[in-house]
Formats: C-alpha cells, structure tokens, sequence
C-alpha cells in the first residue's frame, strides 16, 4: 500500500538574501514534489531563484542536479511546484531573493532588502 505524506517546512516565513530551508529526512519515499506558496513580496520586482539539495545525514549538502535552477516569481502567481527525483535521503531548498529591475542588487530604491513571504511544502509518496 502507497502512503504519501505532506510536510510544512516553512510557515509565514519571509526571506531575504540567501537561505536554505528547514531539512527534512525522506529516505522513505519514491517521490518528492515541491509546493512554494507566495504570501506576499516587498521590493520593485523581487523572485526566489532555488536548487534542490540533498544530504546523506542531514548535515552536509550538495545540488540534487547541478545546475537545475528553480525560479519563484510572485509575478507568475501563488502556487510554484517541481519534483525531486533521485534524492536519497534529506532534502532541502537552498536560494536566494533576488531584485532583478534594482541594477543586479537585493533591495529596493530605499536601500531595504527585496523579500518574499512563503509558505513551503514537501509533498512525498511511497
């Protein structure tokens, strides 16, 4: 019998700059989809750039894919989702909010860092 299971990460959490997420150990599970929901953004066009990152103990990292690159725009709606695939372990997200429109920075024309306010779930299946 399948079971499936669907873990908040992170709850009303607002990022700035680079972050990773809370790891979470899915040894468990076959499949593994990521949900970002954008509660709110703050800066002149601010977007979450994210990689899936593994962990054989939930201590050290590396990219899932090297090179694989989520990008989370407030501008293209709420709801975001990619799978995990070939994981092992943990997983987490490691990114960063980034403000395109402000010359290449993070922050807004007042000097204030571009943010983004989530919520973050993993969604896995046996």
């Amino acid at each position: 019998m399948r079971q499936s299971f669907t873990a908040v990460i992170e709850r009303n959490a607002t990022l700035t700059g680079e972050f990773a997420t809370e790891p979470y150990e899915a040894a468990w599970a076959r499949e593994a989809r990521w949900f970002v929901r954008v509660l709110d953004s703050a800066g002149r066009a601010p977007r979450m750039l994210v990689r899936t990152q593994i962990s054989p103990d939930g201590l050290h990292w590396c990219d899932l894919d090297a090179g694989t690159e989520q990008s989370v725009d407030p501008a293209d709606g709420p709801l975001h989702s990619w799978p995990a695939e070939g994981f092992g372990g943990w997983l987490r997200l490691h990114g960063t909010v980034v403000d395109e429109t402000a010359a290449g920075t993070s922050e807004d024309r007042d000097g204030a860092p571009a943010s983004v306010k989530v919520l973050i779930y993993l969604a896995l299946k046996s």
